[in-house]
């Protein structure tokens, strides 16, 4: 199975990302993976791409969708993929479209969850780290049975700046721009399926299932 998993900031993307490898045993491709992995080796593309960063600015499409085209030929790929964090543009879209087309493969959709804005700031501003081990807490929905402390090692809980409700809601506003002409693009393409993310348990995984299992 191959899907693009697309959802704002605390929709859930990464969970389901779990579930989804777990359940069909695909690979699990990030942008951020992928530069992070290129730049690490000290690949052509990874030094070209570790310029660009060096110098605070964007990588470019080319270098990003080569990455991809690498990736995307490693054996672990071969019984699918679920790409999260590309693409994150039109052009990207087309880009992919043009590779997958080049490797004689297809999309068998593209998953958005869909998470009220509201919800997500709620999800987000209760995240609490501890500045101990790291573990994560929810105020709302799961928090320490130690109140302001950490149930594995003690630690004190604190909320991470960018988990305040201004710059969260500065975040979204992002996404919104960003992702609007990915939907349309996608809706247009007749892969897009909305997903409600703020089903519980296994909720989205399942609806997940049936809308896409048995697809090669």
């Amino acid at each position: 199975m191959r899907l693009i998993l697309l959802g704002a900031p605390g929709a859930g993307k990464g969970t389901q990302a779990e579930k989804i490898v777990e359940r069909w045993h695909t690979a699990h491709i990030s942008t951020g993976d992928i530069l992070r992995e290129n730049v690490k080796g000290g690949t052509e593309l990874g030094k070209k791409a570790k310029g660009y960063m060096d110098s605070g600015k964007l990588v470019p499409d080319d270098l990003i969708v080569a990455m991809m085209e690498g990736r995307l030929k490693e054996p672990d790929c071969a019984s699918g993929f679920i790409l999260d964090g590309f693409p994150r543009t039109k052009g990207q879209a087309e880009a992919l479209k043009e590779l997958l087309g080049r490797m004689g493969l297809h999309l068998d959709g593209v998953v958005l969850l869909d998470v009220p804005d509201d919800v997500v700031v709620q999800r987000l501003c209760g995240r609490r780290c501890c500045r101990g081990c790291g573990k994560i807490y929810n105020v709302s929905f799961k928090p320490s049975s130690k109140g302001d402390h950490c149930e594995v090692c003690g630690g004190e809980l604190f909320q991470r700046d960018d988990d305040k409700e201004a710059v969260i809601r500065q975040r979204l506003s992002v996404y919104h721009e960003q992702t609007a002409p990915l939907v349309e693009y996608y809706e247009a393409e007749g892969l897009l399926c909305r997903f409600d993310g703020t089903l519980a348990g296994d909720g989205i995984i399942n609806a997940i299932a049936e809308r896409f299992e048995g697809h090669e």
